[in-house]
């Protein structure tokens, strides 16, 4: 099919560059396609004709691939040295066949796995209807999914954006507005905000300027004043500082992620919420990686009987497509007017119908169940597999978002991993393991992960 979403063309090179890309290789240059089940239907290569199907043709897809990539793109990613083509479930496939087994889920982002019917229905009969119109028209998928957002959780209010920073981006500036709207008779009002140690809230720069990672934020110095950061899960510095009536909003997660999986305490983000009512502050929780059914709860925030006045998601929400969306409640919405911000693309009906998609899915209570009980089998796996190493510290988390903490580098076991067929990440300082896989991953797929990790342990030697 010439639009099948399970196959990848390379471009075909514009006809005014076919003469330098024969002179270049010596020979005409033929397209690649690869199939939905990761193997090779025609082959990019200077090899003749006949070769096309040969082990030596398939073996050259990725590697130039790779080095095709060096050419064109910025270098922002430090990527692993894998191509992949195709996916199934929890499964994922390079052009040359090879198998992985999938617990880095795009970075928490695909829930569903790879290819759920269920999704693919919903992009594929929307694409076919209408996919962007802008947020100047009424569309109906985004409407039902605010609907559906509004109905599973605290807030009154959603604001779609595109991805997670900008969700974040969205929260700061509502978060201000709300100040100078409810004092409308003070020539300063509070402006400024805490984050915590281990944070991480985006790329942009005012949600860089509430990362904690000195290295993300300092190349692009200056960036968004008024940020001071605090200890996570230090009680009595959050209460001075906001009882200080100079703090607009706290942003906390719930269980950081990119920060080495750490819960907070309900004492810690009960404190925050008194402390923030007493001010006037808000309190905004980012759960872009640990919200919808990530924890085996539909939010994070559930499990503290906790709840903010913000609260930014985008990571699954999707199933694989880009959105964000800021959820509040009606006293901070009742703040923002027209024109204050928008997105052109965000919300558009494709995306949200996909989301919806995700949103019944995820949220029906056996869905969530059945997360929980994996992620318990799953920790206690790891820990019976992997405790008894010396390298191995902790293993925690909630639901399928674990973290494996040692006292050496990650990297040399996710590296040996990889080439064992198992994708995992790593966070923290990087000598936290950090496994994210696909809601859907079952029993036989989770107890292959931790045999292939605990048969790479020798790589932390």
């Amino acid at each position: 099919m010439a639009s099948s979403l399970g196959q990848i063309t390379l471009p075909r090179a514009p006809s005014s560059k076919i003469g330098l890309l024969r002179r270049r290789f010596g020979r005409p240059m033929i397209r690649t396609r690869i199939g939905f089940n990761g193997r090779i239907a025609s082959v990019l290569t200077n090899n003749k004709a006949g070769e096309q199907a040969g082990v030596s043709a398939k073996a050259s897809v990725s590697q130039k691939v790779i080095e095709e990539e060096a050419k064109v793109l910025v270098g922002t990613y430090a990527r692993a040295p894998v191509v992949l083509s195709s996916g199934k479930g929890c499964k994922l496939f390079d052009p040359e066949g090879k198998e992985y087994l999938d617990c880095a889920s795009g970075i928490a982002v695909n829930a569903l796995g790879h290819g759920d019917p269920d999704w693919l229905q919903a992009v594929t009969e929307q694409a076919a209807v209408l996919a962007h119109v802008s947020n100047v028209y009424y569309t109906i998928p985004q409407i039902e999914l605010a609907k559906r957002l509004v109905a599973s959780s605290f807030a009154d209010r959603v604001f779609f954006c595109n991805s997670g920073t900008e969700a974040n981006e969205a929260a700061i500036k509502f978060s201000r507005k709300f100040q100078r709207f409810t004092h409308p008779e003070d020539k300063e009002v509070a402006t400024g905000f805490i984050a915590f140690t281990n944070s991480f809230h985006g790329r942009t720069l005012g949600a860089l300027a509430l990362t904690s990672k000195e290295q993300y934020r300092t190349p692009f110095e200056p960036i968004m004043p008024g940020v001071t950061f605090l200890e996570y899960g230090n009680i009595q510095a959050a209460t001075d500082l906001i009882s200080s009536g100079k703090i607009a909003a706290v942003f906390v997660e719930p269980i950081q992620g990119e920060g080495g999986i750490y819960s907070a305490t309900k004492e810690f983000l009960q404190s925050l919420r008194t402390a923030c009512d007493a001010a006037g502050s808000l309190l905004v929780f980012d759960e872009v990686q640990c919200g919808l059914g990530r924890t085996g709860l539909m939010w994070a925030y559930e499990a503290f009987n906790v709840t903010p006045d913000i609260m930014t998601v985008a990571k699954p929400l999707a199933g694989g497509l880009p959105i964000g969306a800021v959820l509040v409640t009606e006293k901070v919405a009742e703040t923002i007017n027209y024109g204050d911000h928008g997105s052109t693309f965000a919300g558009n009906p494709l995306v949200c119908n996909a989301a919806i998609a995700v949103v019944d899915k995820v949220s029906n209570p056996s869905f969530l169940s059945s997360v929980s009980s994996k992620g318990r089998y799953f920790k206690d796996l790891l820990v019976k597999k992997l405790g008894g190493n010396s390298h191995v510290k902790e293993v925690r988390g909630e639901g399928l978002i674990i973290g494996v903490e040692l006292d050496v580098p990650a990297n040399s076991l996710v590296n040996a991993c990889r080439d064992s067929g198992l994708l995992i990440l790593t966070a923290g300082k990087g000598n936290v393991v950090r496994i994210v896989p696909p809601l859907v991953i079952s029993e036989e797929e989770i107890e292959r992960a931790v045999e292939i990790m605990s048969q790479n342990l020798y790589a932390l030697d």
